[in-house]
């Protein structure tokens, strides 16, 4: 039975080029009903859709649910123009295919009838699922192949994440229990700094964020070296929390935090290709705890240089400007440089580094930062996953706290490591599971912050 399901399969596909039919049948006075279907894939691949539409009425005359032939006047139909009818001829075809062979063959030709019907997005699904239930790895690779292609030629490009993850810290709160008062009111009132017991919900609170995040963006104008985007996203995490806090009625929901935005992007090739500009600009609104948290308008550009096939050089730019309803006004202006590096093993390479400093009228809220971060991704396999490291240290200082009269200074390093499963494929998808730790020394006890968290994702594999 699977040996006639892939000869039915190889017959198909003769229709779009990929196998050929070898032979003249045309010449018999009869053709038998196989023959009329190797005679309607042979006529689409040389070109006469019109000849194979013919052959495949004939073939659904005698059974309405032949499938080849609904594939063959799908597929003519096409090559015809006459899409709608194409798209009825492929749903048809869809709901009488059982095995992998005849999903794999409907869905890739169901991904051709609406990529010509301009459809693309829809298209990629299909393709999906054609590599979902591609009965072997030639097939598979025909399917991503296709997927890439469509892809590059969509004006939509959309990435949706969902995030599962038991974190120590929610509320990025103290890691210890007490701090010292304002130093100068504790000065005035009792002569020298004093220190108080902070409260369940300025301490951490260990829970677990649920949350998604949407990114779309839509090419209306493209050259070969420019390109014009208009961007949306859409952001939003709550939590649950899992600490049995004593003498408090804080739920999780307190944390949640929600963003949507607004933008404009502009690409464009420099340096024959060898390099990438980059801008954007962006407006939106955030929230938190269920209320207005700040509006913001942000603009960044960024130039990337290709100084060979395994090294990458990036830098660029930001000015963000925060108008605050829960918090300060500020105003972030930022400086970054990397580098990636292939190496000869096939694993990579990454290294950056991140300046940053932040003005506002609070001057508790001002402050500078250095940030750098290190990654090494392995092209071989850990026990099956693809694994990836980062590293990354930071020292912020703020001129003026109202904790100390030294002002503030903390210092962060953090770490994660990634694996992405890859013997683990769902419709070209991967699930992803993350490890992240995070330890800030402040000289202010209230800043000190211990963070461990687990993240549980999916990411595409093509």
């Amino acid at each position: 039975m699977a040996g006639h399901k892939l000869r039915r399969l190889g017959a198909i596909l003769a229709l779009g080029g990929l196998l050929g039919v070898g032979g003249s049948v045309f010449a018999q006075d009869v053709l038998t009903v196989d023959e009329m279907r190797a005679a309607a894939g042979q006529s689409l691949k040389q070109g006469n859709p019109n000849q194979a539409e013919a052959l495949a009425n004939a073939l659904l005359l005698r059974d309405k649910n032949d499938l080849t032939a609904l594939l063959v006047r799908g597929r003519a139909l096409r090559d015809l123009g006459r899409l709608p009818e194409a798209r009825e001829m492929t749903r048809r075809a869809w709901r009488l295919s059982e095995s992998k062979a005849d999903k794999y063959a409907t869905a890739l030709i169901t991904a051709q009838v609406l990529s010509s019907q301009n459809k693309r997005t829809r298209a990629q699904w299909w393709l999906r699922r054609a590599a979902q239930h591609a009965p072997n790895d030639a097939l598979r690779a025909r399917a991503r192949r296709d997927f890439g292609y469509v892809k590059q030629q969509n004006p939509w490009k959309t990435d949706i994440t969902f995030t599962f993850a038991p974190n120590s810290n929610i509320n990025n709160g103290s890691a210890r229990d007490w701090t010292r008062l304002n130093y100068a009111i504790s000065e005035i009132l009792h002569g020298e700094p004093l220190e108080y017991e902070l409260s369940p919900e300025a301490q951490a609170i260990a829970g677990i964020e649920i949350g998604g995040a949407l990114r779309s963006r839509y090419r209306f104008h493209q050259t070969p070296v420019s390109a014009h985007d208009a961007k949306f996203s859409l952001l939003y995490r709550t939590f649950n929390i899992t600490d049995d806090l004593e003498n408090s009625d804080a739920s999780g929901s307190d944390f949640a935090f929600g963003s949507v935005s607004i933008g404009y992007g502009y690409r464009r090739f420099v340096l024959d290709k060898k390099g990438e500009f980059a801008a954007d600009i962006e407006a939106g609104q955030s929230w938190y705890g269920g209320n207005r948290y700040a509006s913001f308008l942000r603009t960044q550009v960024q130039q990337t240089l290709a100084f060979s096939r395994r090294r990458q050089l990036r830098f660029g730019g930001e000015a963000e400007r925060q108008w605050g309803q829960a918090t300060p006004d500020r105003d972030t202006l930022g400086l970054s440089a990397s580098i990636t590096q292939a190496f000869a093993s096939g694993s990579s390479g990454f290294a950056g580094l991140y300046l940053t400093r932040t003005y506002s009228p609070d001057r508790d809220n001002e402050y500078s930062e250095v940030l750098m971060r290190t990654g090494l991704a392995l092209r071989k396999p850990v026990m099956g996953a693809q694994i990836q490291f980062g590293l990354g240290a930071g020292w912020r200082d703020y001129d003026i706290s109202r904790h100390s009269r030294d002002g503030r200074q903390d210092k962060r390093i953090f770490a994660d490591v990634t694996a992405t499963f890859k013997d683990i494929d769902y419709y070209g998808f991967n699930p992803a599971l993350t490890l992240s730790a995070t330890h800030t020394d402040s000289n202010i006890g209230l800043y000190d912050v211990n963070r461990v968290g687990v993240s549980i994702g999916i990411k595409s594999a093509f």
